[in-house]
C-alpha cells in the first residue's frame, strides 16, 4: 500500500500552476558582502515583498509585486543588525513593479517574460530572480539525477536529490547548480580579451569560486506539485590571489514561502507588452554603471562641461590627486551622451587647448559605434591634428567593444585620406585595426574572414609592388589580428612555401615569422608545422622561428627533434640563440611552462656539452621568471639579442609578462632593428667587428651622420626601426632614417642659423615661455559580471587610471644674444630662470559586490600613488670660462614627492539619495588595530627624517600600516587595512633660515692653489672639475661642501683623484679618494684608496682588484681589501658578517679551515678551472673559505669570452 501511495505522490509532484487560481507568496532576499569575520565591517542589502501569481490561461500567468521594501546596512558580522529602509529607492522601484508582468509557464519551465515598455532591465532581472523558484525539474523515478537546463545563470548543469516526507505528502528537492562550466553562461567578461586564460595556472588555484544551492518543498495536490517553500543560497568567494589564502565573500539568500491559494475572481488588464526573453539574466549592452562611482546621469551635457573645466583648472600647477576620481565620473557621463551631444561638446571645447585635450583624451572611452562616428567626422573634416588623431584612435580602437557594427565602422578608417596624411598615424591606424580584429575573434567563433580581408589585401598589394614598408606594416597588423585565415597569406612571404620569397628583404621575412606569435596559442598545430620547415632559412629567420615555435608549447617529441637539429647546426648564432631559449624555459617556474620546462630540461642536458660554452658574443636569450602559488601571481621577462659578425645587434627585444588570476598578460614589449645602421657603420668602421675600445671610434660614428651625401644607404632603407607592443599588441612602429638624424644634427649644429627650429625656441625663451601638458588615461577596465539567484548582478571590477601632468616656465637672458648662428652661444653669458612641476597620479580600484544603476553594495579597494616634483631655480652659464652656477630656493613648506595610500572599504551607494552614501573602512579605526605589516617591522618608527641643516632642508619618510589580522598564510589580509607611505621634503627643524642653495661647477685644466698644496701633486692636471654646494644666509659666511676631481692620465695608467671637504670657519672634515687603472694588455689592475675624517687622517680603506688572462694560464681575478681605523658601525657590521661566515659557507657548499691571516685584510681569489666552473678562495682574519669547481651564472655569462683564446685579456677587464 505504501508503494502505491509513493507512486501517486511522485506522479503528482511535477510543479504545476492552475490557471484558475491565484497564488500568494512572501519573498525575502538578502545580500551580504565582506570577510565574515567578527571585527570587520560588512555591507548588506535586504529586499522584501509579497507577490501574486494569477492565471490568465493554462500557460499564461501574471506576476503582481506589492509591499516592496528595500533596506541597506553596514554592520559587524557577529552583532545583530538593524537595516535602514531606503524610502526614495523603494518608491522608485515600486512604481515599476506595480505594472503587471506576464510570463509563460509549462511543465516547470518559464519560456517567455513580457513587461510594459518602460520597465527597466534591472527590474526585469529581479523578476527573473523571483520567478526562478518555479524553474525546477522533478523526476518521478529517480532520487538522484543530473540535467543540463536553463536558469538565471544560463544553460548549466544541475544535480538533483529528491527526498520524500510521506507524512506531510511533500517532496524535498535539492538542486546544486554548477555555474562555473555553463554551456551558455549568463556571466560576462569585459576587458580581458588580451589576457588569455592559462589552464595550467587554474589547476593551482582559483581566484573566484561560486556555489549555488536550491531547496524546494513540493506538496502534492490534485492538480500536480505545488511549491510551498523555495530557499536558495549562493556564495561567491573572490580574491586577487588564490581563494585558499583568504577571500572576500558574497552571500546571497532568497527565501520564498507560500501564503495562500485562492480562486481567481478578476482578470488583470495588462495593456501593451513587450517580450524580455526567457529566464536567463540579461546584461546591459553598454555596462553603464561604473561600480566605484555613482553619479546621476540625467542631462549629461552641462555636467560633462563642468567636469572638464574643473579637471583642466585643477591640474595646471600641480597634479590634483583629490580630483583624479572625477575621471571615472566624466567617463560615465560621456558614455550616456548621444552622438549629437558629442558633436555639440566638441564645438564648445575645441577652441580651448586645455579643454580640447581633456575631452579628446577621455571621449575615447565611449566604447561603441558613437566614438567611431565622432572620430570619422573629425578625420574627414580635418579639424584635429595628426598627433591628436593618432592618440585618440589608438585608445579608441583598443578600448572599443568588439561588436560587428564597430568592426565594420573601423574598417572605414583604412580608406579615409586623412589616415595616410602622416606615416606614423597611418601605422597607428593599421596596427590598431589589427588589434580590434583580434579582440573581436576572441568572442566570435568561427571568426569571419571579412574582418581581416583589408589587411590581407594590403599584404598582397605590398608584395605585388615590392614595397618593403607596406609589406612590413601589413604583416605586423596581421600579427596583431592573429586570424587563422591569414596563414595562407603569410606563407607567401616565407621561402620554402612560395617561389621567389627568398629574394624578399630579411626584414620582411622576419615580420612574417613574427606574425605567427599570437597564432601560436590559437592554432599551435598549424603554426608549429609551418615554423619547423622554416628552420632551414637564413640565420635570423631561423632564430625568430625557434622563438615563436616555443610559444606553441611543443611536445617533448618535437623538442627532441629540435635538439637533434641543433646538434648538427653549423651556424653558432642560431645554435647559441636556440640553446639559450631552451635553457631559459628549462628553469621556468610559471604554470604555462610547466610541461615544456621538463622537455627543455632534458634537451639542455643533451646540448650543454656542445653549446654550453658559447659566450655572449653570440645571439642570446635571457629569461627570468617567478610564480607564487598562494598569490597566483608571477612575472617573467625576456631579453632577445640577435646578432651576426659585428657587435651591433641585428635585433634587440625586451618583453615582460604578468601572470595573475589564471591569465597571462604580455604587459610591455620593446624592440629595435638595426640592419641599416649596422650596414652603414660596419662598412666604414671595421673595428666594430671586434669591439668599441676607444673614444676616437665613438666620435667616428658621430661624424658619419654629420657628413651628408657620402653614405650609400638607399633612401627608403631605415637605419633603425623601433616598435612597442602593449598587452601583446603592436601599437607603435617607427622607422628612423638617415635624413632624420642629419636633420637633428644640423638643427643643433653650431653653424645652424635662423632657419633652425632650435633658434626659434631660443628666441621664445628669451621672451619668456611656458608650456603645459596633461594626459589622463584609463589604462584598463576589467569587469566580470555574474547574476545571483536574486537577479542582482555581482560584479568584480578592476580600474586603473593615470593623470600625467607637466608645467614648465622659463625665461633667459643671453649676453650678447646670438645674431647669426647658434655657435655664438658658446661665448655668451646665459642666465636662465625656470619653475614648474612634473607629476603623476595613479588610481587603482577593485570592486566586489552588487552593482546596478540604482544602488551598489560591496567591498572596494582604493589605492592611490602620487609622484610630484616641483622645481624653481636660476641657472648661470659661462661656457667660455667653463663656469656654471645654479641657485635654488630652499623648501618653505612640506612638499610631498611620493606617496602611497591604500585601504579597503565597505560601500553602500543609492542613486535616489546620495546623502545616504556610506563608505566605511572595512577595518574600523580602533585603538587595538595592529600594526603588523612587514613595512611596520622594517621601519620601527612611523616617521624618520634626515636633516641637512646646512641647506635648511629635511628629507622625511612617513609610514603607517593598520591591520586587524597578521597571518602569513592569508595574503589577502595584507590589504585589509589602512596603508600609507610618503616621502617628502620639509624645512629642517632648528636650522638657520637659508636664503638660497647655490651649486657651483667649474671645469678646466688649471689647478686651484689651495688644492694643489694639499695634494702636493707632481703630475700635470687634465679635465679638473670643482663642485661647490653651499647654503647661503647673508651676512653669515657660506656653509656647505666642496668637491674637486682630477683626471691624471699617463702612458701606463689612468689616475683619478677626488677631495670632498666641509666648508666652514672651523671645519676640518675631508674625504680623499684616489683610483688608478693599469693599461697593460696582459692583465688588468685597479687600485683605490679612500681616507676620511679630520684632514683625511681618521679612517682609511683601500682595495686592489687585478685580473689576469693569458693564453698559457687560467683566467683569474684577485681582490684584496685593507683597512686601518674604521667607524664603529663598520666594525660592528664586519664582526656580524664574520660570525655568519661558517654557517653560510656550509650552506653554499664551501669548506673552511682556520689560518692566522692579517687582522685588517680580506682577500678573494677566483680562478676559472673550465668554461663552466671556477675555484674560489676567500681569506678573512682567522678563516679561509674554499670551494672547488663551482658552477656560476656570472662566469657562464662571459665564459671569459672564448676561454683560452688570445682575446681573453680584454674580456677579463669587462668582467
Amino acid at each position: 500500500m505504501w508503494r502505491l501511495h509513493l507512486c501517486l505522490l511522485v506522479a503528482l509532484a511535477e510543479p504545476f500552476l492552475n490557471s484558475k487560481k491565484t497564488y500568494e507568496y512572501k519573498y525575502e532576499g538578502l545580500v551580504r558582502v565582506g570577510r565574515e569575520l567578527p571585527d570587520l565591517v560588512e555591507s548588506a542589502l535586504k529586499m522584501r515583498c509579497t507577490f501574486k501569481i494569477i492565471g490568465e490561461s493554462p500557460q499564461t500567468f501574471v506576476l503582481q509585486v506589492s509591499t516592496l521594501l528595500l533596506q541597506f546596512h553596514h554592520f559587524f558580522s557577529i552583532y545583530p543588525s538593524v537595516f535602514s529602509p531606503s524610502q526614495k529607492l523603494t518608491k522608485r522601484l515600486s512604481a515599476e513593479f506595480s505594472q503587471p508582468i506576464v510570463f509563460e509557464f509549462s511543465k516547470g519551465q518559464i519560456t517567455d517574460i513580457r513587461t510594459a515598455p518602460g520597465v527597466s532591465n534591472t527590474v526585469v532581472n529581479i523578476v527573473r530572480g523571483i520567478l526562478g523558484f518555479l524553474q525546477v525539474t522533478v523526476k518521478t523515478t529517480q532520487s538522484f539525477y543530473e540535467l543540463v537546463e536553463l536558469g538565471i545563470h544560463g544553460v548549466c548543469q544541475s544535480s538533483y536529490t529528491v527526498e520524500e516526507d510521506s507524512n506531510a505528502k511533500e517532496l524535498i528537492v535539492s538542486q546544486m547548480v554548477d555555474i562555473t562550466n555553463c554551456q551558455q553562461p549568463a556571466a560576462l567578461y569585459r576587458g580581458m580579451a588580451l589576457a588569455p586564460e592559462d589552464k595550467l595556472s587554474k589547476q593551482r588555484g582559483e581566484s573566484v569560486v561560486s556555489t549555488v544551492k536550491h531547496t524546494y518543498t513540493v506538496k502534492s495536490t490534485a492538480d500536480g506539485g505545488l511549491i510551498t517553500k523555495a530557499f536558495a543560497q549562493e556564495r561567491q568567494y573572490f580574491t586577487p590571489f588564490n581563494v585558499k589564502g583568504g577571500s572576500s565573500r558574497l552571500l546571497a539568500l532568497r527565501d520564498i514561502e507560500l501564503l495562500k491559494v485562492s480562486d481567481t475572481t478578476d482578470k488583470i488588464v495588462t495593456g501593451q507588452m513587450q517580450s524580455r526573453g526567457n529566464l536567463i539574466y540579461k546584461t546591459e549592452k553598454d555596462l553603464r554603471p561604473i561600480p566605484v562611482v555613482m553619479i546621476n546621469l540625467n542631462e549629461p551635457m552641462p555636467k560633462i562641461l563642468d567636469l572638464i573645466k574643473h579637471l583642466a583648472q585643477a591640474n595646471i600647477y600641480h597634479v590634483d590627486s583629490a580630483s583624479s576620481t572625477d575621471i571615472l565620473n566624466l567617463i560615465q557621463l560621456l558614455r550616456v551622451a548621444t552622438l549629437e551631444n558629442l558633436e555639440q561638446l566638441w564645438k564648445q571645447v575645441s577652441g580651448n587647448d586645455e579643454h580640447r585635450r581633456w575631452f579628446l583624451d577621455l571621449v575615447v572611452e565611449v566604447t561603441d559605434e558613437r566614438i567611431l562616428k565622432f572620430l570619422e567626422t573629425r578625420f574627414k573634416a580635418g579639424d584635429i591634428t595628426a598627433n591628436e588623431a593618432g592618440q585618440a584612435l589608438v585608445v579608441a580602437f583598443n578600448h572599443l567593444s568588439a561588436e560587428p557594427v564597430s568592426v565594420a565602422l573601423a574598417q572605414e578608417f583604412l580608406t579615409i585620406p586623412f589616415s595616410k596624411s602622416h606615416p606614423l598615424m597611418w601605422n597607428t591606424v593599421v596596427l590598431a585595426y589589427g588589434s580590434l580584429v583580434y579582440r573581436y575573434c576572441v568572442y566570435t567563433d568561427p571568426c569571419p574572414i571579412t574582418v581581416v580581408q583589408p589587411l590581407l589585401d594590403m599584404a598582397t598589394s605590398g608584395l605585388s609592388k615590392n614595397s618593403e614598408e607596406d609589406m612590413v606594416l601589413a604583416l605586423k597588423a596581421l600579427g596583431n589580428a592573429a586570424h587563422p585565415s591569414s596563414i595562407k597569406t603569410l606563407l607567401k612571404f616565407l621561402p620554402g612555401y612560395t617561389a621567389g620569397a627568398e629574394k624578399l628583404p630579411i626584414r620582411v621575412q622576419s615580420a612574417a615569422v613574427q606574425s605567427f606569435r599570437l597564432l601560436a596559442s590559437r592554432d599551435p598545430h598549424s603554426v608549429s608545422t609551418v615554423l619547423y620547415r622554416v628552420l632551414t632559412l637564413p640565420a635570423e629567420i631561423r632564430m625568430l622561428a625557434c622563438m615563436v615555435l616555443l610559444e606553441t608549447k611543443p611536445s617533448i617529441a618535437l623538442i627532441s627533434v629540435i635538439s637533434e637539429v641543433l646538434l648538427e647546426e653549423t651556424d653558432l648564432q642560431v645554435a647559441s640563440f636556440s640553446y639559450s631559449l631552451l635553457k631559459g624555459i628549462s628553469k621556468s617556474r610559471t604554470p604555462d611552462n610547466q610541461h615544456l620546462s621538463t622537455a627543455c630540461n632534458i634537451a639542455i642536458k643533451i646540448l650543454t656539452p656542445k653549446l654550453g660554452h658559447l659566450s655572449y658574443r653570440y645571439s642570446k636569450n635571457v629569461h627570468l621568471d617567478w610564480f607564487h602559488d598562494d598569490f597566483l601571481f608571477g612575472t617573467s621577462a625576456d631579453i632577445y639579442m640577435l646578432q651576426n659578425e659585428s657587435l651591433i645587434p641585428t635585433k634587440l627585444m625586451l618583453k615582460g609578462k604578468m601572470h595573475f588570476i589564471g591569465r597571462i598578460l604580455q604587459f610591455l614589449e620593446f624592440g629595435f632593428r638595426a640592419d641599416g645602421l649596422k650596414e652603414l657603420l660596419v662598412g666604414k668602421i671595421p673595428q666594430l667587428k671586434k669591439g668599441i675600445t676607444d673614444f676616437a671610434t665613438i666620435m667616428n660614428i658621430v661624424s658619419i651622420f654629420s657628413l651628408r651625401n657620402e653614405n650609400n644607404l638607399p633612401k627608403d632603407r631605415p637605419l633603425l626601426t623601433a616598435y612597442a607592443r602593449v598587452f601583446g599588441q603592436e601599437a607603435f612602429l617607427m622607422d628612423v632614417r638617415e635624413d632624420s638624424i642629419q636633420s637633428i644634427i644640423k638643427s643643433f649644429s653650431p653653424s645652424a642659423g635662423k632657419e633652425s627650429k632650435v633658434w626659434e625656441k631660443i628666441q621664445d625663451v628669451q621672451k619668456g615661455t611656458s608650456w603645459h601638458w596633461t594626459k589622463p588615461h584609463l589604462v584598463y577596465e576589467a569587469r566580470f559580471i555574474q547574476p545571483t539567484c536574486l537577479g542582482l548582478p555581482v560584479e568584480i571590477s578592476k580600474y586603473y587610471s593615470i593623470i600625467n601632468a607637466i608645467t614648465v616656465k622659463a625665461k633667459a637672458e643671453i649676453n650678447p644674444p646670438p645674431k647669426e648662428h647658434l655657435g655664438e652661444l658658446l661665448s655668451s653669458d646665459i642666465s636662465l630662470h625656470t619653475d614648474g612641476f612634473v607629476g603623476v597620479t595613479k588610481d587603482h580600484f577593485v570592486f566586489h559586490g552588487i552593482n546596478t544603476e540604482l544602488f551598489q553594495c560591496g567591498t572596494e579597494l582604493k589605492s592611490k600613488i602620487v609622484s610630484a616634483l616641483p622645481w624653481a631655480f636660476d641657472l648661470k652659464i659661462n661656457r667660455k670660462e667653463q663656469k656654471y652656477e645654479m641657485n635654488l630656493t630652499p623648501i618653505k613648506t612640506v612638499t610631498e614627492l611620493f606617496s602611497v595610500n591604500s585601504n579597503v572599504f565597505s560601500v553602500l551607494r543609492n542613486i535616489e539619495d546620495p546623502s545616504l552614501f556610506k563608505i566605511t573602512p572595512m577595518m574600523p579605526e580602533t585603538e587595538d588595530s595592529q600594526k603588523g605589516l612587514p613595512l611596520a617591522r622594517i621601519l620601527p618608527t612611523s616617521r624618520q627624517c634626515a636633516d641637512a641643516k646646512i641647506y635648511g632642508t629635511s628629507v622625511c619618510i612617513e609610514a603607517e600600516a593598520k591591520r586587524a589580522h597578521y597571518l602569513h598564510e592569508y595574503p589577502l589580509y595584507y590589504f585589509l587595512g589602512h596603508t600609507r607611505f610618503s616621502y617628502q621634503l620639509e624645512p629642517a627643524e632648528g636650522a638657520k633660515p637659508i636664503e638660497k642653495i647655490q651649486i657651483q661647477v667649474t671645469a678646466g685644466r688649471k689647478n686651484p692653489p689651495r688644492v694643489s698644496e694639499m695634494m702636493n701633486l707632481r703630475a700635470y692636471c687634465f679635465h679638473v672639475i670643482t663642485v661647490k654646494a653651499l647654503g647661503l644666509s647673508p651676512p653669515a659666511k657660506p656653509l656647505g661642501y666642496e668637491g674637486v676631481a682630477f683626471y691624471l692620465p699617463t702612458a701606463q695608467r689612468d689616475n683619478i683623484e677626488m677631495i670632498v671637504s666641509d666648508i666652514g670657519e672651523e671645519a676640518n672634515w675631508k674625504m680623499c679618494a684616489n683610483a688608478n687603472t693599469d693599461k697593460s694588455q696582459t692583465s688588468a689592475k685597479v687600485k683605490a684608496h679612500l681616507r676620511w675624517g679630520a684632514e683625511c687622517q681618521t679612517y682609511d680603506l683601500s682595495m686592489r682588484v687585478s685580473a689576469a688572462c693569458q693564453p698559457e694560464s687560467k683566467p683569474s681575478i684577485y681582490t684584496k681589501i685593507n683597512w686601518g681605523a674604521l667607524p664603529s658601525v663598520f666594525t660592528m657590521i664586519g664582526q656580524r658578517i664574520q660570525e655568519y661566515v661558517p654557517g653560510i659557507s656550509y650552506i653554499m657548499g664551501f669548506y673552511q679551515k682556520y689560518e692566522k691571516n692579517p687582522e685588517r685584510q680580506a682577500a678573494v681569489t677566483v680562478v676559472v678551472s673550465s668554461p663552466q666552473t671556477f675555484d674560489m678562495r676567500v681569506k678573512i682574519p682567522e678563516v679561509v673559505v674554499l670551494r672547488i669547481h663551482h658552477m656560476s651564472f656570472l662566469f657562464q655569462i662571459c665564459s671569459f669570452m672564448n676561454y683560452g683564446s688570445e682575446n681573453c685579456a680584454c674580456s677579463c677587464v669587462f668582467v
